[in-house]
């Protein structure tokens, strides 16, 4: 593996439980160095672009979808396969005419731009048949770092479960990130599209910014490296995995994602990686222990499954003690990641009641929500908080704003799944 990217794991947690203590929480911070050496050859790579191209689409929105896929196409690296998907009611390749993936040349990317700039808008929306289509395309690349970029400003047309049998089918198989365009999207089922093929989903609030969004997903995708590693975790016989959770840069839940590679040992799957840093918590449940008794709650390893190289390694201890003071000292990170997640489901729950009719519940939900924000340091979240909800700074008392512009509320929503970092003054607490 000597011309395979550089990575460390390491943990924060605090490992003293007091008498009779089962949970025990920690973080792992994954880093890598990214790239092979220069004179490598680049890692194999395959890309998938669809444009959503149904009628909602007309007008600007379809000429800033032609460029946006026209500056994709640019990004490419030379020798990565590629193809253009057009999504309206059904999924069409646009580029390459023979329906399979092509490697970008300056010669094929001129074609695939001269095709983009054909597209029209007309038809109904059916992400799950475009992501199919992508699917299909990817899977003759299996060796590939597979990735698909997904642009829409409709909701989905298709029946819940036919959507939902489509990404369970691909889940694991290509990551996916997406763009939701307008004020007319639901953010709820790029969710799904992220939590199952995870990819990021994030709200172009400005359409003439749609290229640069292209841009910087695309050049994001070309940085990867090494494809499909994951998180083996063991657990101690009688212990129970609670979760495994990535909290930064995004927040997604992994623990249903599991692949059981023995009864104590599971994997989950992260994706794709480059030269980046990502966070993940988890939490393990163990059997009570004697005072003073160490034991090792879980055994984590970043692994390729296919090849079952190890890529990093390391503990999550476990001693128990009468000292208070010990076991009430809570983790910086732990504690961090903890309220960010929380975050992220008080915006969720309180948009949720708001839209229900529950103001009650959606005003204390949000106003909790912003709370946690103005603490944790996200200025961004409470600048967004703050157009749904208001909080009188005397005496603390909280409403609801009565008009809420709906690409105010669409950026709170998508934009609850971004995690701040700990600040380096808290990092010892």
């Amino acid at each position: 593996m000597g011309d395979q990217p550089t990575f460390t794991l390491q943990i924060d947690q605090n490992k003293y439980l007091p008498t009779g203590g089962r949970e025990v929480h920690a973080v792992l911070t994954v880093s890598s160095t990214g790239g092979a050496p220069a004179a490598s050859v680049p890692a194999e790579a395959a890309e998938v672009i669809i444009v959503d191209t149904s009628g909602s689409m007309s007008g600007s929105k379809i000429r800033d979808a032609r460029l946006a896929a026209a500056t994709a196409v640019d990004t490419l690296r030379d020798g990565v396969f590629f193809a253009v998907i057009a999504g309206t009611s059904v999924a069409k390749v646009v580029y390459p005419r023979d329906g399979r993936l092509v490697r970008a040349t300056p010669a094929t990317r001129a074609e695939a731009q001269r095709a983009v700039a054909k597209l029209n808008a007309h038809g109904g929306t059916a992400m799950g048949e475009w992501l199919k289509l992508a699917g299909h395309l990817l899977s003759a690349h299996p060796e590939a770092i597979r990735h698909t970029l997904l642009m829409t400003d409709g909701q989905n047309n298709e029946r819940e479960e036919v959507f939902d049998a489509v990404l369970a089918a691909w889940s694991g198989k290509f990551v996916c990130d997406s763009l939701g365009v307008g004020a007319d999207w639901a953010p709820a089922q790029l969710r799904k599209v992220s939590d199952a093929l995870l990819g990021t989903f994030e709200y172009v609030r400005n359409q003439n910014e749609l290229a640069e969004f292209f841009r910087r997903i695309t050049q994001n995708s070309m940085s990867k490296t090494v494809a499909e590693l994951s998180l083996r975790v063991w657990v101690p016989q009688a212990a129970t995995l609670k979760f495994v959770k990535q909290v930064s840069p995004t927040l997604l839940d992994l623990t249903g994602k599991r692949t059981d590679v023995n009864p104590l040992t599971g994997d989950y799957p992260t994706g794709s990686w480059g030269a980046e840093e990502r966070e993940y918590q988890l939490c393990v449940e163990v059997p009570p222990g004697q005072l003073g008794q160490e034991i090792r709650a879980s055994w984590v390893k970043l692994v390729r499954p296919d090849t079952q190289d190890v890529y990093a390694s390391g503990n999550v201890l476990a001693q128990w003690t009468d000292d208070l003071a010990l076991s009430t000292q809570m983790n910086g990170k732990v504690i961090h990641f903890s309220g960010q997640a929380e975050l992220h489901e008080l915006i969720q729950e309180g948009l949720g009641a708001r839209t229900a009719g529950d103001e009650r519940t959606a005003t204390a939900r949000l106003a909790k929500a912003r709370q946690i924000a103005a603490d944790s340091g996200r200025e961004d979240t409470v600048r967004l908080l703050d157009k749904v909800v208001e909080v009188d700074p005397a005496s603390g008392t909280a409403r609801l704003r009565g008009q809420v512009d709906k690409a105010d509320e669409i950026e709170l929503d998508t934009g609850s799944v971004r995690t701040s970092r700990l600040r380096k003054s808290e990092e010892g607490s």
